[in-house]
């Protein structure tokens, strides 16, 4: 697909393009920290619960099932690139299901990171489980990873420990976060089918990162990432091959940079 540069500025750079391509034109050891929260392969003609309804898992192509040897070269192609724009001393923020996070965890470690923690974002209100044959799902892992330089050296990575420590009422803030979903604000324009609370964002933004680094999201979706960088005075990088998804994130980071520039 073509690239198509939606915003353009010195905070905020935002392309309508296929994340494989546009990586590539990113320079090494730029970024301070990635986001990802690529496919998790579930459309394969299941259903869900949404609202007390049932409906179908089918998120579109671009998630549709694949074996495991797939799933592990898909992700180690795009971790590739990122660890080339990684700084080394940046981290590398993964989200996923077990439908796709171990092929994920693989696939790090092939490509040169290191996992600091298997954080586990539990959801107060899940979709029900239909079947009734197995767990109601309440969780979603998120991987933390930096890299790994030598056989015996890891990068030096951020993190803000006083920072999360006080967020956690002066206790060591542990690794199962309890998050509500995203509020009814955050779709106002729309909403992802995976869409992350900003709530979420905006923990890990802060533990991993400082003012005035460089973000970047090569899985934008509906630009969550995006928007919580620039409130917290970052700079920001967001790829995005859907039309619909793109025009969402648009609308809600040109929000904040409007209100930025009144303030």
């Amino acid at each position: 697909m073509r690239t198509k540069i939606i915003i353009n500025n010195d905070d905020v750079k935002l392309y309508l393009s296929d994340s494989f391509k546009q990586l590539k034109k990113i320079d090494e050891k730029t970024v301070d920290m990635i986001f990802a929260d690529p496919p998790y392969f579930l459309s394969s003609g299941g259903i869900s619960c949404h609202s007390g309804k049932q409906v179908t898992v089918n998120k579109g192509n671009w998630d549709a099932t694949l074996t495991i040897d797939e799933r592990i070269k898909y992700n180690r192609k795009w971790l590739k690139e990122c660890r080339r724009i990684l700084k080394d001393n940046g981290t590398i923020w993964i989200s996923g299901t077990f439908h796709n996070i171990y092929s994920v965890g693989v696939a790090l470690e092939m490509e040169g990171f290191s996992i600091i923690n298997n954080i586990i974002w539990q959801k107060p209100n899940p979709a029900p489980n239909l079947a009734c044959r197995c767990f109601t799902n309440s969780t979603e892992t998120i991987l933390w990873a930096r890299k790994q330089l030598t056989k015996n050296k890891k990068g030096k990575h951020t993190f803000n420990y006083s920072l999360m420590k006080e967020k956690n009422n002066g206790k060591q803030m542990k690794d199962v976060w309890l998050i509500n979903l995203p509020k009814k604000d955050e779709k106002k324009y729309g909403h992802h089918v995976a869409q992350k609370p900003e709530a979420l964002l905006e923990r890990i933004i802060l533990a991993s990162t400082n003012e005035g680094d460089l973000i970047l999201d090569p899985f934008l979706g509906s630009g969550t990432t995006g928007v919580c960088a620039l409130k917290l005075n970052r700079k920001f990088i967001g790829i995005e091959k859907d039309e619909n998804f793109i025009e969402i994130a648009k609308k809600r980071i040109q929000d904040v940079l409007n209100l930025k520039e009144e303030q």
